[in-house]
């Protein structure tokens, strides 16, 4: 079953058009990743699919839901963890909780929610004392009560110290091996790359690029960093390396040699440097990370 399906959605406010044309499909049970630089359209796609705001055309059906039609059914469903989110200063953590246990009608035990979110020591206290990363790890344990079957999450590791990052992590992949979808917006490109099954980039309100992260490596380009540790190299030494096809760039600082070239050309990389006679020591290699293929599409490096 798909639990997010967008057909030809188009928001706009006045003349600024923040979502455009927009189709988007999400699997039953997938990580999703929804990325795109700040006014990318990304939070407004979100509230549609929320019903906070309403398109100005197209189709939005979530859990197999009309979005507009089902809102209530849908919000049943879904756990959120909105970005910009405030807490009630004068309720306690366990307040909070116990607020979304009875508003979602379950029975969830709220001392392991809280324990599940690491603020269990602090559940009796007001939540206007809490640090931000604690707010956000209260607001996450509201959008897990009940075992959601769609869970959206817009920056969610906002806040949090590397080890509550983790943490984070740790949680959408439970929520998914439980069978739940995770659609998230996140800047922590890391996070994104550590989880996501798929991503979506989206630039000017358009969807530019939907894919896995290794076939977004690839309508890139495929290329790899090769580094190589050599006994000395000179500038000279690389001219034959840069004239093999699939090599887009090589450089030298004379113990280090690193190249920019597709999957395939390596053995040819370390077989021009030693034909120079430059010794190779050893060579790793590093692929683009999401943050270079992010940077690639949203920058327009990469066409639609």
């Amino acid at each position: 079953m798909t639990a997010i399906d967008l057909s030809g959605v188009t928001k706009r406010f006045g003349n600024v058009t923040a979502v455009d044309d927009l189709d988007l499909e999400v699997k039953e049970g997938e990580i999703f990743g929804f990325l795109g630089p700040n006014g990318a359209g990304k939070s407004t796609t979100i509230n549609v699919l929320l019903d906070f705001v309403r398109p100005t055309s197209g189709a939005v059906r979530v859990l197999g839901h009309d979005a507009q039609a089902e809102s209530v059914a849908v919000r049943r469903r879904t756990g959120v963890l909105p970005e910009g989110f405030d807490v009630y200063d004068r309720l306690t953590g366990r307040q909070h909780i116990e607020f979304a246990i009875d508003s979602k009608e379950v029975d969830d035990d709220p001392e392991a929610v809280l324990e599940r979110v690491g603020i269990a020591e602090d559940a009796d206290r007001p939540a206007g004392g809490y640090s931000k990363g604690m707010c956000q790890r209260l607001v996450l344990g509201m959008a897990l009560v009940g075992e959601p079957d769609l869970l959206i999450l817009d920056e969610p590791s906002s806040g949090l110290d590397p080890a509550g990052a983790r943490e984070m992590r740790q949680i959408v992949e439970t929520e998914a091996e439980r069978g739940a979808t995770v659609f998230f917006s996140s800047h922590v490109l890391g996070q994104v790359e550590a989880v996501c099954d798929r991503v979506g980039i989206l630039r000017e309100g358009r969807l530019i690029a939907e894919d896995s992260i290794e076939g977004l490596r690839e309508a890139v380009g495929g290329d790899e960093t090769l580094e190589i540790t050599v006994d000395a190299a000179r500038e000279e030494d690389l001219a034959s390396v840069r004239s093999i096809e699939g090599v887009a760039n090589a450089e030298t600082d004379g113990g280090i040699v690193r190249v920019s070239c597709e999957s395939g050309v390596k053995t040819d990389v370390i077989a021009a440097l030693e034909t120079e006679g430059v010794t190779v020591e050893d060579f790793t290699t590093t692929e683009a990370s999401l943050e270079d293929l992010f940077l690639a599409y949203t920058e327009g490096e990469v066409a639609e």
